[in-house]
């Protein structure tokens, strides 16, 4: 396609494009998930599912890539930049057609699901498992006996097994032994991933991490009784095998989310969580590990360098803006000349706590101030970081349009009591939209202070600051 010098709002307005409602109107399948969606396709290999939306963002599990609406378009449609800004923008209406980022071409056969040769021995597995990463050497050979775990011929790589209700194979991930190079990590071609690396026991409990290695961490370090519990690893970010455990262990109901001390770990944790209160599930518990994951925990203590937790800023910085919102009395008449004036001077905290304020007032309880608090609260452990991420000009949009709805509701002469409810909803939606603001400028605030930190450095101090 030829070149199009698009305008930089229009760049804007096709990579905030809602990409769960583009694509509906285009024919594809979706389902919920939690406060996501999943697009549902089928090619050669079957069905897929890996792929979430929240917004203009999206991200596919399998592959490990996500973005924007834009990039989107070239990577599931294979579409150039003019052409998937053009059918975002509404300017080209032609047939989609699919690229097959995720398998080959059509005329291809599906490959079907199959495990690499078994070594004669194990002994690069354990090696590296018991050397390397300080597993228990008996939690190592429980698994090894009951053939969920093995040691392949050609390459020699650790090879975690998922089998079905009957105990057939059907799922792989492969893992590298070698402590050279960057390491190696896969799922086998044709896995299905209803199914995953687990251990049932007959507890109520099921304890769910982000990997093999992770799960077996943990039981280093949790050995007691182990076995009567369930475990599974998700390889990645995969809800499907922990939902299909549930379904098929009736005496599972108490749901341990393990996954690791860092941004996508607590992303991956409150995504799950939402999936599965949606599902219906309502014992859902969180244990973090005190370093990244749980093989840091292990390593710190064999008094080896370990990695520590990684601190989620933009969690962080929301919990903070939220809980240091300061009550104002709400004064009914007032309420719209405050939050007006708040909302054109783009004194985002203030128009927060005046929306919050009258939240507080419109539900009608007793005691306004003490409302308050517990919407403070509301704010905080209903925030999902992982659906938060999109650009700041599409915050903006959101603001806007929670402002005019807000707005509207406080013109009505007169509100019935589901006229209240409802104004107390929209205002509650107005200040979470005013505290994600504040949080984006917070977080932009710090980036311009560190590069500003960083550029005042000698070469040497700054290699140290990037290097960390």
């Amino acid at each position: 396609m030829p070149y199009i010098p698009f305008t930089e709002e229009q760049k804007i307005t096709a990579n905030s494009v809602e990409l769960a409602d583009f694509l509906r109107m285009r024919g594809e399948k979706l389902e919920r998930a939690g406060r996501e969606y999943k697009l549902i396709y089928s090619d050669v290999s079957g069905r897929h599912d890996s792929i979430t939306m929240s917004g203009s963002r999206w991200f596919d599990h399998k592959n490990q890539v996500g973005g924007g609406a834009i990039k989107f378009m070239q990577y599931f449609y294979n579409m150039d930049f003019p052409a998937a800004v053009q059918e975002l923008l509404g300017y080209s209406v032609e047939p989609l057609q699919r690229s097959p980022p995720k398998t080959a071409v059509q005329a291809e056969k599906p490959r079907n699901f199959r495990f690499p040769e078994a070594n004669e021995n194990m002994h690069r597995v354990y090696a590296y498992l018991i050397k390397q990463r300080f597993i228990n050497p008996e939690i190592i050979g429980y698994f090894a006996k009951n053939r969920t775990l093995y040691e392949d011929k050609e390459h020699h790589n650790a090879v975690f097994v998922g089998v079905d209700e009957n105990g057939v194979p059907k799922q792989a991930h492969k893992r590298s032994t070698s402590t050279f190079g960057k390491s190696f990590r896969q799922t086998l071609e044709g896995s299905d991933t209803k199914y995953s690396f687990a251990h049932f026991g007959e507890s109520e409990k099921i304890f769910v991490f982000e990997a093999p290695i992770d799960m077996l961490s943990y039981l280093t370090l949790n050995p007691e009784n182990w076995q009567k519990h369930s475990y599974i690893a998700m390889n990645g970010v995969y809800e499907n095998a922990v939902l299909t455990a549930l379904k098929g262990h009736s005496n599972l109901s108490e749901i341990m989310i393990c996954t690791d001390n860092d941004e996508g770990g607590i992303d991956a944790a409150d995504r799950l969580r939402d999936i599965l209160s949606d599902s219906g599930y309502a014992d859902i518990k969180r244990i973090l590990p005190t370093s990244k994951d749980w093989n840091e925990d292990l390593k710190q203590l064999n008094g080896v360098e370990f990695l520590p937790a990684v601190p989620y800023r933009r969690l962080e910085k929301y919990h903070e803006t939220a809980g240091g919102l300061q009550y104002l009395r709400c004064r009914p008449e007032r309420l719209i000349s405050q939050i007006s004036a708040a909302f054109r001077n783009r004194q985002y905290k203030y128009l927060a706590e005046y929306a919050l304020a009258g939240s507080a007032f419109f539900i009608g309880a007793k005691d306004e101030e003490a409302m308050f608090e517990k919407l403070k609260s509301k704010l905080v452990n209903e925030y999902r970081a992982y659906i938060d991420k999109g650009r700041i000009l599409a915050k903006i949009d959101n603001l806007k349009s929670a402002y005019s709805a807000v707005y509207r509701d406080l013109k009505m002469p007169a509100h019935t009591r589901e006229q209240s409810v409802q104004t107390a909803k929209n205002l509650f939606i107005l200040a979470d939209c005013a505290v994600k603001i504040c949080t984006e400028q917070k977080l932009c605030q710090k980036n311009d202070e560190t590069e500003s930190e960083t550029s005042e450095m000698s070469p040497g101090e700054r290699h140290e600051v990037i290097r960390y």
